[in-house]
């Protein structure tokens, strides 16, 4: 694989496709350059999907964001692209991509674009961490 950017996302076979899984990414070194100043544009991406029958492999990752360092891009844009063309590659069951833009002129935003493959349904979420035992099960 090459050490240079690169827009081509490798994928590999899903090791548990029976199981809804969620798989967290952070990208706390994103750059693009403003379309209008040709400044650097910061962010934080994260990435959480539940894959189908692929998932993304790191280094292409990587390799993909490092792409859109000279590339003049909208906020809103340019989170809607990567979104579209991770989608496209792994058709994951759902995916949510959440961009933290770092301030520029006193102002902060965040884009979240979000895709639910048609017909699936998230299983009811069970928060363990809430949990107490009864006191006839303590100790």
């Amino acid at each position: 694989m090459a050490s240079r950017p690169s827009k081509a996302l490798e994928t590999f076979a899903n090791p548990s496709p029976a199981r809804d899984y969620l798989v967290h990414i952070e990208v706390p070194e994103f750059t693009c350059l403003c379309p209008l100043t040709g400044q650097p544009d910061f962010a934080t991406l994260v990435l959480d999907y539940v894959p189908d029958r692929r998932n993304v492999e790191l280094k292409s990752l990587k390799l993909y964001m490092w792409a859109y360092r000279n590339e003049g891009a909208f906020h809103e844009a340019v989170t809607n692209r990567i979104l579209d063309d991770l989608v496209r590659a792994l058709a994951p069951r759902f995916m949510r991509l959440t961009a933290k833009w770092y301030v520029r002129g006193g102002i902060f935003t965040t884009v979240v674009a979000e895709h639910r493959k048609r017909g699936w349904k998230p299983a009811p979420y069970v928060d363990v961490g809430r949990f107490e035992a009864s006191s006839s099960m303590r100790g």
